[in-house]
């Protein structure tokens, strides 16, 4: 089936862009390694096409948010540690060892269950230990941990990482990025002189990582460079440095059919709730698109605002009125006449339209761009190194 016929939109993801972008965070935390979260489908892109793409450019550590996901991952990556970090499902216990899946534990109960469960089966993966110092999420409060600490009773045997997640680090100057660091390095410092103390830990071929970093903490000098990192957002090309040049690689490119071109009277609306009506004669393409495939609603332009932009033609045109389901219409009016024709496509992520851009215009962010890619789309898979 021909593209035109089969008026689907075009999603290209650039496996060799997505590699040189975990090389880059890479060598930011060096000496330590990057891993890289790989959830949410790995934020859209695939976990079966983007998790053997970083395993071959050099990753070994992949972090995903469900045990489910953990599974695929694993199907995908034969080799390499795969982190859950939204905890321990203690009622699947088992998938944790047959898949060879580590948790990210964040409360006493989770800690205790692991342990259990390594006893009866040591082989099992050490997991990692997720300690809050100011999201308020997942993950055991400072004080707990210090505690912990005091009493001898971290199951330093059953641990190979220590992690935080910083609140704003894409924040320059946040405060709270500055008091995590502070927290996560002092204990830190405890965790080392009590390991220390431990006389078999330190023959230990085992060794417990540090991790603090995510996309945007590789460019916060003050974070330090802990053993791992833990990149998301940046790796799929999104600016972990708002406000100034994005240093990453852009990834994915969405191109949608223009499968109509209308001459709209002036003062004829557009679309549900007739939210664009022209001023003057225009022209309206209809591209094959819509929140139905993830390109988010609120992109559409009403009287009171504008909306989202798609490249036609090498030129910025505006969203004429609604995005709906299966649909965009886009005001041509001013590009040069006979420019445009039915089966040209229409960029709605690419160019100058990347993700944090298409984000804002719709009042969200790039990570729900990414995230809500759809399954409609034609998926192209390239590698251009």
């Amino acid at each position: 089936m021909s593209r035109l016929a089969s008026q689907a939109a075009r999603l290209t993801i650039d496996l060799g862009a997505l590699a040189d972008n975990w090389r880059k965070l890479n060598a930011l935390n060096a000496p330590g390694l990057a891993g890289a979260v790989i959830k949410a489908d790995a934020y859209g892109l695939g976990i079966e096409k983007a998790a053997p793409a970083l395993h071959k450019a050099g990753c070994r550590s992949f972090f995903v948010a469900h045990l489910s996901e953990g599974v695929r991952a694993r199907a995908a990556l034969p080799d390499g540690e795969i982190f859950v970090l939204n905890g321990l499902a203690a009622g699947d216990l088992a998938a944790y060892r047959a898949h060879r899946l580590a948790p990210v534990l964040g409360t006493m109960s989770e800690i205790t269950a692991w342990k259990a469960y390594r006893d009866e089966e040591p082989e099992a993966e050490r997991a990692a230990l997720h300690v809050d110092t100011g999201m308020n999420r997942l993950g055991l409060r400072p004080e707990a941990f210090r505690d912990l600490l005091a009493a001898g009773e971290i199951p330093w045997d059953d641990l190979s990482l220590v992690m935080s997640h910083f609140v704003s680090s894409e924040v320059p100057d946040d405060m709270m990025t500055a008091r995590q660091i502070g927290v996560f390095g002092e204990l830190a410092t405890l965790i080392e002189k009590a390991r220390a103390s431990i006389p078999e830990l330190s023959t230990s071929n085992q060794p417990l990582r540090l991790s603090l970093c995510n996309s945007s903490g590789h460019f916060t000098a003050a974070a330090g460079r802990y053993p791992l990192s833990r990149p998301g957002y940046a790796l799929y090309g999104g600016n972990p440095t708002p406000g100034r040049k994005n240093p990453m690689r852009a990834v994915v490119r969405l191109e949608a059919p223009v499968i109509q071109i209308t001459p709209v009277p002036a003062g004829e609306t557009v679309g549900y709730n007739s939210n664009f009506r022209a001023t003057r004669d225009s022209l309206i393409a209809t591209l094959s698109c819509g929140y139905a495939d993830g390109y988010p609603r609120n992109a559409g332009a009403k009287p009171d605002r504008a909306g989202g932009y798609a490249i036609i033609a090498g030129r910025e045109c505006p969203f004429a009125g609604n995005v709906s389901m299966d649909l965009i219409t886009v005001d041509i009016t001013r590009l040069p006449r006979g420019s445009v024709k039915i089966g040209d496509f229409a960029t709605l992520i690419g160019d100058g339209l990347d993700i944090d851009r298409v984000g804002e215009a719709a009042r969200t962010i790039g990570y729900e761009i990414l995230t809500n890619l759809g399954r409609r789309y034609e998926r192209v898979y390239v590698d251009q190194a």
